[in-house]
């Protein structure tokens, strides 16, 4: 694995949850299963879900829309982002996933950390993300910026942003 990421969101979102880690942790596909029983396909028939590989190196999920940093606990992750299930009988499968964590701002790198989660877990998933996400922080005004198009613009401020990541 390559980077750990630390929570780089609010302060007071951190602080609304405990060192204990929400959700699920998944070891295998009948976890997913189980968890989908409380939640709501999206159009697709697809059941979103908050992702973190947390320090171990083990999945978490937690219901789509619910903070990264609760499924994590606070702690590190090695990657976190939104995954998209499909479950049909007892196969489930990853049909799409993301980077997308505003609370963590992971690179797109942290895929391999993933795909070894999602592999021990015995999940079949697509070979890369559907959607992988740049970030990185404004040096003029701190704000945390989702780059779109390589506009490496600060949307609050308009500074230029760096090519590197620089949450560290």
């Amino acid at each position: 694995m390559t980077r750990r990421y630390r929570y780089v969101g609010p302060e007071e979102v951190r602080e609304r949850w405990s060192t204990q880690p929400m959700g699920v942790e998944v070891t295998g596909p009948a976890d997913v299963r189980t968890w989908a029983t409380t939640q709501r396909p999206d159009a697709d028939g697809l059941y979103p879900a908050t992702f973190t590989v947390d320090d171990a190196g083990v999945l978490r999920i937690e219901d789509y829309g619910h903070e990264h940093v609760a499924c994590a606990g606070g702690g590190p992750v090695w990657a976190a982002g939104v995954l998209w299930f499909e479950i049909d009988g007892a196969q489930v499968s990853v049909q799409a996933a993301s980077n997308q964590s505003t609370g963590f701002c992971p690179e797109p790198s942290c895929w391999e950390a993933l795909a070894q989660a999602l592999d021990a877990a015995g999940l079949a998933h697509p070979p890369t993300w559907s959607q992988a996400f740049t970030f990185r922080r404004c040096e003029g005004c701190g704000e945390r910026n989702l780059v779109k198009d390589d506009w490496f613009v600060c949307g609050m401020c308009d500074a230029q942003l760096p090519r590197d990541y620089n949450f560290d």
